[in-house]
């Protein structure tokens, strides 16, 4: 008999590349001060498990033993169906902006829907990369002193928690007519971006050569910008092989 799928209450929270083990455990007392237990660790600089978060985690230790390690960002997100990024810089990326109070309305109201939600946070020297940033669907933006805008990362990650708690007092259950499909996973939108991004390299679409990191991430941005249904992934898939198949017929 197959187990029912278990939909989930309450957002990830992804600490990607974090650097200090002290800040890790900070987090994870962060996130339990709230009431949020999951946590994702993408590529910890000091490896782990690590000590030095065990000792600052204090209480909340068991965040840490249940923590998943994930080797790379879109592992981490392979399961998720909406992302949002934090950051307090401005960056040349067409995205929603929201506040943190506004998003954890929404991420509020996606969860009640069936969604799975997560938050990304970047290491402690400079924040997530354009090429984090990409991979979420939308930035939650930090309104701060613009001249010193640098949060902690537990910091951050309590701001986080503290607008989750206050919004899920009050938020009242969404559902989305889904016609017979299911939100894409971020594993399947991954899959589709890795696929054009694979067939314009062929096609020479990714030119001048000093442009095309740039052109690639601006394609993967649009993917996660939309809400895409695993229809709309198959469909442009279908789209993409059929391209190629007529001009392989010449």
């Amino acid at each position: 008999m197959t187990e029912p799928v278990i939909k989930p209450t309450l957002p990830a929270i992804v600490l990607v590349r974090p650097q200090m083990g002290e800040n890790i455990g900070a987090a994870a007392r962060a996130m339990w001060n709230f009431g949020l237990d999951h946590m994702r660790v993408v590529a910890p600089r000091d490896g782990w498990p690590n000590p030095a978060a065990v000792a600052m985690a204090s209480g909340a230790g068991r965040l840490l033993d249940q923590a998943r390690l994930c080797a790379d960002l879109p592992d981490a997100l392979a399961d998720c169906d909406f992302v949002y990024a934090t950051t307090a810089r401005d960056r040349d990326l067409t995205k929603p902006v929201f506040s943190p109070e506004a998003a954890m309305q929404d991420a509020a109201a996606r969860i009640a829907a069936g969604q799975r939600v997560a938050i990304l946070f970047g290491p402690e020297r400079a924040g997530l990369e354009n090429d984090d940033i990409a991979r979420a669907n939308a930035i939650i933006s930090v309104p701060v002193n613009p001249a010193f805008p640098s949060l902690n990362l537990a910091q951050c990650v309590l701001l986080m928690g503290y607008e989750w708690m206050r919004q899920t007092g009050t938020v009242a259950a969404q559902t989305t007519e889904m016609a017979g499909t299911d939100w894409a996973s971020g594993a399947e939108v991954e899959h589709l971006a890795i696929h054009y991004e694979d067939r314009m390299e062929d096609a020479g679409f990714f030119y001048p050569d000093h442009k095309a990191t740039s052109m690639k991430v601006n394609l993967r941005n649009m993917w996660s910008r939309m809400p895409l249904t695993r229809a709309d992934v198959q469909m442009f898939h279908g789209m993409m092989r059929q391209m190629v198949r007529w001009k392989e017929r010449g």
